[in-house]
């Protein structure tokens, strides 16, 4: 097996070390697609291996004979002997023991009269041990009893009641299972507990089996308690911040029923806040408070100032070096400055950024100011931007409101020098519902943004900004993804001349369109490429995880960047990759072929923080 396996290695070291060598663009992409096809097999036929291996190295000792619903649940948690059973005293203990923990094992599925037998076949072969597991128990009565405030004779409580009986999983005539059992019994009491009666607990429980017959009773007591309303906030641990900050995000006020929704959304609100480590909330179960309990809000305040520094490369504006600060309570407002100095190769940027803190409705708002650098596709671009914005995240949907002032020196090589300035007003709309926000495999992600500047107030030129982008994520078992891809934008102006680049559109490189260097898609003017009016790119990527962590893929990218609909000439890209869920987030290595020019082009970006 090991042999195997170094083969393999020093097989694709051979390949990826000649890689490049080869004169056809389309001999390297099959070459290169070809080997990772190849090494997916390995990993396959590796495992196959040492499964073989495994199996013929630990010959079985006993071999078990079960129906298939029951078979996986006895060979996952059923020991069987290490050792050959070789004389009557083994075996007796071995049909003892069996007996005991297979009857324990099959009663937690509902099966309470099981056989069990141990039968020899031959001296060459492991004896076979017979299971049988009988009828499954049905659920044959079901009384669940109510105590506490919840059972007062009072319309909106029989109501409620009527609703946790309907919703009770594990009903009549429906096999037992313990684990059915547990569960049906911890969301009942979840239900009550959730709304008005922290303090409810279940009295008693029990399932009285009839095993001849194959039926059990379930009985149900739950007391409810008294019903609990809010008293005043408790907070520990607020030492530099004002007892207000707390109080003023808090989604309820003393008097209001208990709702353990409303404790768990004040208490992410107050977690997702830079001012804070750790946060805990609770209301504390005692009945004989239930009239005003208190809420307390154990506190854990974060350094106020953090520097922090990063490096990272990407194949669109190569190395990166940044600093990052922090001040988390400036001018002892609790107001957040975030500031940074990144220099990458092709960009350099000086950024600072002041937020104040989310309001009940997850309303804030923000100040900020730049100094930008780039020399992207022979165009060199000194931006100064100041902007204002009024936020919003309410669950999925975020909202964002920008007032940006900007002047921009552009000089194309070999085109036209200009100096543009606007005071654009611009909205954003994202909404995003997707299983893992740094991983994702099931979901998808949209974003609409509208926005113009005219000559009127300090703009250069008049026009309006459109642009949406979709994404979507599709799992297809539990080893492949779908992902989809589509962004749109289209500038509403006479001329693309007088508006800054950030309002124009060029594509090319990682998240747009591979195999085509970063931005190198647009409007071509004198040496440069500059930014169009008009662009449209699309993804389709199919994703194979090999393991957990690393995974592979196919993609095909289409786009382009063009100063009007009739110029648009789509580009296609095609090609492979490696991924790699990193402890620092997504890394993905591309290898991708243009067909508007036949060129090769790798892509890769990650980034570390320190």
């Amino acid at each position: 097996m090991d042999q195997f396996f170094h083969g393999v290695m020093h097989f694709a070291m051979f390949i990826f070390k000649y890689l490049f060598r080869f004169r056809s663009a389309r001999s390297c992409l099959s070459v290169f697609v070809s080997t990772l096809v190849l090494f997916l097999l390995a990993l396959n036929n590796g495992a196959a291996e040492a499964q073989w291996f495994w199996t013929k190295s630990k010959p079985a000792t006993v071999t078990i004979d079960a129906p298939e619903p029951v078979r996986a649940l006895l060979e996952t948690h059923f020991q069987l002997p290490h050792a050959p059973v070789e004389d009557e005293t083994l075996r007796a203990a071995l049909i003892r023991r069996a007996k005991r923990e297979i009857g324990e094992l099959l009663a937690t599925e509902g099966y309470f009269t099981p056989s069990v037998t141990l039968e020899f076949l031959s001296p060459d072969k492991p004896p076979v041990l017979h299971v049988v597991p009988g009828p499954r128990t049905l659920v044959a009565e079901l009384d669940i009893e109510f105590k506490g405030d919840i059972a007062a004779d009072e319309p909106g409580r029989r109501a409620r009641i009527e609703k946790l009986r309907a919703a009770w999983s594990l009903g009549v005539d429906q096999p037992f299972r313990s684990a059915a059992w547990e569960e049906a019994k911890a969301v009942l009491l979840s239900s009550v507990a959730g709304e008005d009666y922290p303090a409810a607990s279940v009295e008693e429980s029990k399932a009285v089996v009839n095993a001849a017959a194959a039926r059990v009773r379930l009985l149900v007591r739950l007391d409810s308690g008294p019903a609990f309303r809010y008293g005043n906030l408790v907070i520990k641990g607020l030492n530099r911040y004002e007892q207000s900050l707390i109080s003023g995000l808090a989604p309820f006020k003393a008097g209001d029923p208990y709702r353990r929704d409303q404790l768990l959304a004040f208490q992410t609100k107050l977690q997702n806040l830079p001012q804070f480590s750790s946060v805990s909330v609770h209301v504390d179960p005692d009945s004989t408070m239930h009239q005003a309990a208190p809420v307390e809000v154990a506190l854990t305040e974060a350094k106020s100032q953090r520097i922090s520094v990063g490096a990272g490369y990407s194949s669109n504006t190569g190395g990166r070096g940044e600093i990052n600060y922090t001040h988390n309570d400036l001018l002892d407002q609790a107001l957040q400055l975030n500031s940074v100095l990144r220099i990458e190769q092709k960009r350099q940027t000086l950024s600072a950024t002041l937020d104040s803190i989310p309001n009940q409705e997850g309303r804030w708002f923000s100040a900020g100011g730049s100094l930008d650098r780039t020399f992207i596709q022979q165009l060199e671009t000194m931006r100064e931007k100041v902007s204002l914005s009024r936020n919003q995240l309410a669950g999925a949907v975020e909202t964002r409101v920008f007032l940006n002032w900007q002047r921009e020196d552009r000089a194309p090589k070999g085109g036209l020098h200009q100096i543009n300035q606007t005071l654009m007003l611009d909205g954003q709309i994202r909404y995003r519902s997707i299983d893992n926000p740094l991983f994702p495999r099931d979901g998808s992600a949209t974003e609409l943004r509208i926005g113009g500047g005219s000559k009127e107030v300090l703009s250069d030129q008049d026009f309006l900004r459109t642009y949406v982008r979709h994404q979507f994520w599709y799992p297809i078992g539990k080893r492949h993804v779908l992902f989809l891809r589509g962004e749109m934008g289209y500038t509403f102006a006479p001329s693309r001349f007088g508006i800054p680049q950030e309002y124009l559109f060029r594509a090319g490189g990682i998240q747009s369109v591979r195999g085509y260097a970063f931005q190198s898609l647009g409007v071509h003017e004198g040496q440069a490429v500059v930014g169009g009016r008009v662009m449209a790119t699309g993804t389709i990527e199919y994703d194979h995880w090999i393991t957990p962590t690393w995974g592979a893929a196919i993609f095909t990218d289409v786009g382009d960047a063009a100063d009007s609909l009739r110029s648009l000439d789509l580009a296609v890209g095609y090609g492979a990759g490696i991924r790699w869920r990193s402890p620092v987030g997504p890394l993905a290595l591309d290898l991708a072929r243009g067909q508007r020019d036949g060129k090769l082009r790798m892509h890769f970006s990650i980034a570390v923080a320190f």
